[in-house]
C-alpha cells in the first residue's frame, strides 16, 4: 500500500482498522488510553500477516493529517520490516538499550512517505527478552510515547505463543492488535494467545485472509474483520 496510490479496496480497510486506535491514542470521541499511541502488532504463531498488517497500519496512519508516524521493528528474534521494505539491516532499538552512546534520533530511518520514520531492531543480542524488561527500555518507551504529542508508535511484535520477547513487550503497550489468520489460525491458540496479553487496556483482533465477496464472486484477499476486547482498565 502506498500513500499516492489510487483508493482501493485493502486501503479502505485500513482507513476503518486505524480509525479506533487512534481514537484511542488521541482521545477523540473517547477518553484517552494510557499509553494508547503505543500500539503492538503480533499474532499467536508466525505467518499470520502481523508485519504484512503492521507496515501498511502504519503508512495508513501516516497519511492522517494530523498524525506522524514511528514503526518500530520490535521482532528482535527475527526481524523482517526493513527486509520486506527492502532497506538493508541498520542499528536500532537493541542497539540503544545497549549502548548510552547511541541515541534514538541517532538510529531512526527516515522513509519516502511523509510523516512516517521507522526504527530498525538493530543488533541482534542473546538477552534480548531482558533488554526489552529493563529500565533503559522503560525510559525509551516514555521517549517514544511523550515527545510529540501527536506521534503514534507501531510495534512489528514477535509472535506471542513462539517467543518470550512478546509478552514482555506487551507490557508496556497501550493497545494491542493480535492478528489471526482465516481458516488457519487454532481456536485454543488464539484464546492463549489473548491470554498473554489479558493485562494491556485495549486490544483488537483483526482476521486475515477472510473472505471477500467481489463481483465475481467469493476469494481470499486481505480482507480483515475486526473486534475489540477490553483489559482491566477499559478505553
Amino acid at each position: 500500500m502506498s500513500p499516492d496510490a489510487p483508493r482501493s479496496q485493502l486501503a479502505d480497510q485500513f482507513r476503518v482498522i486505524k480509525r479506533p486506535l487512534i481514537a484511542n491514542a488521541m482521545g477523540r470521541g473517547v477518553a484517552a488510553v494510557k499509553r494508547g499511541n503505543l500500539i503492538m502488532v503480533t499474532s499467536a504463531l508466525a505467518g499470520e500477516g502481523k508485519s504484512f498488517t503492521a507496515i501498511n497500519l502504519a503508512i495508513s496512519i501516516a497519511m492522517e493529517l494530523d498524525n506522524t508516524v514511528m514503526l518500530v521493528d520490535a521482532d528482535v528474534p527475527k526481524p523482517s520490516v526493513l527486509k520486506m521494505l527492502g532497506v538493508p539491516p541498520a542499528r536500532g532499538l537493541l542497539d540503544v538499550l545497549t549502548d548510552q552512546s547511541v541515541e534514538l534520533s541517532h538510529v531512526l530511518l527516515r522513509t519516502n512517505v511523509e510523516k512516517l520514520s521507522i526504527l530498525p531492531s538493530g543488533t541482534q543480542h542473546a538477552r534480548a527478552t531482558e533488554l526489552l524488561a529493563s529500565a533503559a527500555m522503560v525510559q525509551t518507551v516514555d521517549e517514544m510515547a511523550s515527545r510529540y504529542p501527536d506521534r503514534i508508535i507501531i510495534f512489528d511484535s514477535p509472535p506471542l505463543l513462539m517467543t518470550t520477547e512478546s509478552r514482555v513487550l506487551a507490557g508496556h503497550m497501550g493497545q494491542v492488535v493480535l492478528v489471526v489468520r482465516a481458516e488457519s489460525t487454532a481456536r485454543s491458540d488464539v484464546k492463549h494467545a489473548l491470554m498473554t496479553i489479558e493485562s494491556c487496556p485495549v486490544k483488537l483482533m483483526l482476521l486475515n485472509q477472510a473472505r471477500t465477496v467481489s463481483q465475481d464472486g467469493y476469494g481470499y484477499g486481505y480482507g480483515y474483520g475486526y473486534g475489540y476486547g477490553y483489559g482491566s482498565e477499559g478505553a
